[in-house]
């Protein structure tokens, strides 16, 4: 009973646990019922609503069924006509009955329902309603192959044998519900973008060994832009949780070859999304070079301590508002039935659109506060663009705080710096601050320039804005901006690298002298590597690390098999073709047999 009852609460009852519907289920800690239950229930009765509001009404239910309130009828009714096992209530419950009493007509309705709007099957009705819940233009499932436990080859023969290669992320998202498409993705190697139901992959085995890990596009940016690589020593994840760019980070660096002792230390503050962090790592295979550290404070982490002597480069995704993330408003409108709608029938003289005068003493109600969850789920009360500022501002205060700490590590060369929000106070405004800051001059810290990037980000069209970066169209053109609903197919996100060209502090800063950095450069300005792909040092004249120093596989440089299906050329660079789009190394060119050369006609995008 309770679990009626709870999912009505939830979608009509005034809220004590903000944001979206998934966070107020999972975070409501009275619940009797099983909060996936209750989450499915009434998520699903959302979706259906309208229909089941026409069901309902056209059935005269609450006519017949004064005790049944008009959100209780609906979640019934929905599991009566469209749950596996029914409505979840013995036979003698009194909810039961009620819907009971009146099958066949509930069931004739629902059919006259489905008739009306040209659907042949149940199944051709559930995929109309699941389209409408998506809208023209669906999110796609972003999945990355976790390159320490797999490869993209390996996985396109099993677990995504059958599917069809397209070249356009639009053609995944605008795919058929149950359509098998995927795209490989042209920005971040190893990446596939799929139709979001088009298969559950959490239950693939694949998923379970780890060797795939869902994850967006835009979340894989900053582990790529940090490009890490064995000569930048050992490198920090501040703020690690659950995991994916920590893995990330562990995925390209097995593909590269990590240098003997080289280790990611994953600081998480939260101890119980330290313990998801640690299953993960163990999940992904990359616990053997990761260090957790649980319940630690990046920002208590001493930059001169023996431990982070040899940091050289570090990620940081700091809490955010979390304003860019796809899903934080998922549910549909809730549509209701008129209570007494079988009453006021047209030409009987009254009318349905009157309005019921409140009881004395009852107060009018009152529009809930808007909510913001921040990507960590924290909850604040919204109710003025004056609340929105503050919030910003203080979240951006934090953020330049773990930025200025990074920048403080005495070898650290190489920082990121992300958040999943659009708004320029947490992105642009925290550059700018953090490049005028006393610890960025004193050290030499600089944003990365655009095409000093690596080439999947430097290829990546939209960048920061100028007028948050203080009218800078250089730092500007070094951010990296992406947008939820711009057709790409991301989230909001915003990443920036920050470099130093500088030594320790109390040496004099080459970047006055040398702003290509401590690796030798030829004359169009690529760094000089060997067969192995190792660049070699100036200062030196020695190799920045020697290959007997490696473990595992050390597959350097752009131009090899590590750097996915994409055929290339002698800089590394992805081939394509007129339309931008990359080629395929496999059969990309080859017609199939079956396949003549009317058949392609191109896609619109």
């Amino acid at each position: 009973m309770s679990l009626y009852h709870e999912a009505a609460a939830l979608l009509t009852g005034p809220s004590t646990h903000g944001g979206s519907l998934k966070s107020r289920v999972f975070s409501n800690k009275d619940l009797k019922s099983p909060p996936a239950q209750v989450y499915a229930l009434a998520l699903e009765t959302c979706k259906w609503s309208s229909v089941l509001k026409e069901v309902v009404e056209n059935a005269e239910l609450l006519k017949h069924e004064r005790k049944l309130t008009p959100i209780l009828s609906i979640l019934l009714v929905h599991d009566h006509l469209l749950a596996k096992g029914g409505i979840a209530l013995p036979a003698s419950h009194g909810l039961r009955q009620s819907i009971d009493r009146h099958k066949a007509r509930l069931t004739s309705e629902f059919t006259k329902a489905r008739i009306r709007r040209k659907c042949p099957t149940i199944e051709t009705f559930r995929d109309l309603i699941e389209a409408e819940y998506a809208g023209p233009v669906q999110h796609p499932r972003w999945i990355r192959v976790n390159a320490i436990k797999s490869t993209l080859d390996a996985q396109l023969e099993t677990t995504f044998k059958g599917f069809e290669v397209v070249p356009s992320i639009t053609q995944v998202m605008t795919a058929p519900r149950k359509k098998k498409v995927l795209c490989l993705d042209g920005h971040i190697p190893n990446l596939i973008a799929v139709p979001p139901s088009v298969l559950d992959f959490t239950k693939t085995e694949a998923y379970k060994k780890g060797e795939i890990i869902l994850q967006d596009k835009a979340s894989c940016f900053p582990a790529y832009l940090l490009d890490p690589r064995p000569e930048d020593g050992d490198i920090i994840d501040a703020c690690s949780a659950p995991g994916n760019k920590t893995t990330h980070l562990a995925g390209i660096l097995s593909e590269r070859g990590f240098a003997r002792g080289q280790t990611i230390h994953a600081f998480e503050k939260d101890r119980n999304r330290a313990k998801t962090l640690q299953k993960m790592i163990k999940i992904a295979g990359s616990d053997a070079k990761t260090v957790v550290h649980p319940a630690e404070d990046f920002l208590r982490a001493d930059p001169q301590a023996e431990e982070y002597a040899h940091v050289g480069a570090l990620l940081l995704d700091p809490s955010c508002s979390g304003s860019g993330i796809v899903g934080r408003d998922d549910v549909p409108e809730l549509c209701l039935p008129e209570a007494l709608a079988s009453k006021n029938k047209p030409g009987n003289g009254k009318s349905g659109n009157k309005k019921r005068k409140r009881a004395e003493g009852e107060e009018e109600m009152k529009p809930a506060p808007a909510m913001m969850v921040d990507d960590d789920g924290q909850e604040t009360v919204v109710s003025s663009e004056k609340d929105l500022q503050q919030r910003i501002e203080a979240l951006a205060a934090f953020q330049l705080q773990i930025v200025l700490h990074a920048f403080e590590f005495p070898n650290a060369r190489k920082v990121t710096y992300s958040t999943c929000s659009v708004h320029k106070g947490e992105n642009e405004g925290v550059t700018i601050r953090a490049l005028g800051s006393e610890v960025a001059r004193r050290r030499g810290w600089r944003v990365l320039r655009r095409e000093e990037q690596v080439r999947g980000m430097w290829e990546w069209d939209v960048r920061g804005e100028v007028e948050g970066c203080e009218g800078d169209k250089e730092v500007a053109e070094g951010c990296v901006r992406a947008f939820r609903d711009d057709g790409r197919g991301t989230m909001g996100f915003f990443v920036v690298m920050f470099v130093r060209d500088g030594t320790v502090d109390g040496e004099k800063k080459q970047v006055e002298e040398d702003e290509e950095g401590p690796y030798v450069r030829d004359q169009q300005g690529r760094v000089v590597r060997d067969e192995n792909g190792i660049p070699t040092l100036k200062a030196t004249g020695r190799k920045a690390v020697e290959v007997d120093d490696t473990e595992g596989d050390v597959r350097f440089g752009s131009g090899s098999e590590g750097e996915g299906p994409f055929v290339r050329d002698g800089d590394g660079r992805i081939v394509r073709g007129p339309d931008g789009m990359p080629t395929l190394k496999k059969g990309a060119d080859e017609e199939s047999e079956d396949e003549s050369e009317d058949d392609w006609s191109g896609f619109d995008d």
